[in-house]
């Protein structure tokens, strides 16, 4: 039996939280503007694989595994936040070359190194998971029913795949692409900035 109230709340507070700017809509903002549709899509599915691990283990209680172990939840949030802060450096530094480094190398049969760039980018922020643990944690029922554990799963997957997925569209329109290789520098300079204050401050 599937617990409906359960499933719902972790909708909603699962969409709230998806749709806030963070290292994944910059990664996929700026796969979409640089390089071509498949390899954004391929970072989206990238993307979309974590969220389903993450959402995993809080349902299955990584919550109360961080709880005892606090050191373990600590390695993970400094490595991911200087791997963050690796990404917003390299942007920063070849900001308008072609070659733009870890969010973007926009070579023609890359979408498995874009998968894999979504992967590293979303398991490698600590929000993502200190998010799951505790938001899905708390969601989730004492006892999860398998319809009830299939059905927050398949929200993850098709919330985050919905809107990563329209992002990745949208931007990677024509005549946006044309319109960032005006702007290039400026844009990757953002982006570098962006990911890198949000590396800085997970740090912190």
């Amino acid at each position: 039996m599937i617990d409906g109230s359960a499933v719902l709340t972790v909708f909603l507070v699962y969409l709230a939280g998806v749709v806030i700017p963070g290292p994944n809509f910059v990664a996929v903002v700026h796969k979409a503007v640089a390089a071509t549709r498949s390899e954004a899509l391929a970072l989206v599915a990238g993307i979309v694989v974590v969220n389903l691990f993450w959402s995993t283990c809080a349902i299955a209680g990584l919550g109360i595994v961080f709880a005892a172990l606090p050191w373990a939840a600590l390695v993970v949030k400094v490595l991911g936040a200087a791997y963050l802060m690796w990404f917003g450096l390299r942007l920063l530094i070849n900001a308008g070359r072609n070659a733009i480094g870890p969010l973007n190398d926009a070579i023609a049969g890359s979408c498995r190194q874009s998968f894999t760039q979504g992967v590293i980018t979303n398991i490698g922020n600590p929000k993502s998971m200190a998010f799951y643990a505790a938001v899905f944690s708390a969601a989730a029922p004492a006892h999860v029913s398998p319809g009830t554990f299939l059905s927050m799963l398949a929200v993850v997957v098709v919330v985050s795949m919905a809107w990563y997925g329209m992002v990745a569209i949208a931007l990677s329109q024509p005549k946006i692409a044309f319109a960032y290789q005006g702007r290039k520098k400026a844009i990757d300079r953002l982006c570098g900035g962006l990911i890198l204050s949000l590396g800085v401050r997970q740090l912190v």
